[in-house]
């Protein structure tokens, strides 16, 4: 991949970040965190996962 490659899916994965980071704050707000604990664990690992790809395009683009 190519630099612009690269900074254009960490810029999305930043976006999927952003969102998924701020329906996580909406569920911890109201409590569904203990009525939905299945649906807060997807939503933590695909932060997780997002960073995580966030991470290793940020190091191929600086390799």
């Amino acid at each position: 991949m190519t630099p612009d490659e690269h900074q254009r899916v960490i810029d999305e994965l930043q976006s999927v970040i952003d969102d998924t980071q701020h329906t996580i704050d909406r569920f911890e707000a109201t409590g569904m965190e203990e009525q939905m604990p299945e649906d807060y664990e997807k939503l933590l690992d695909i932060l997780d996962d997002a960073v995580k790809q966030q991470r290793e395009h940020v190091m191929a683009m600086l390799g």
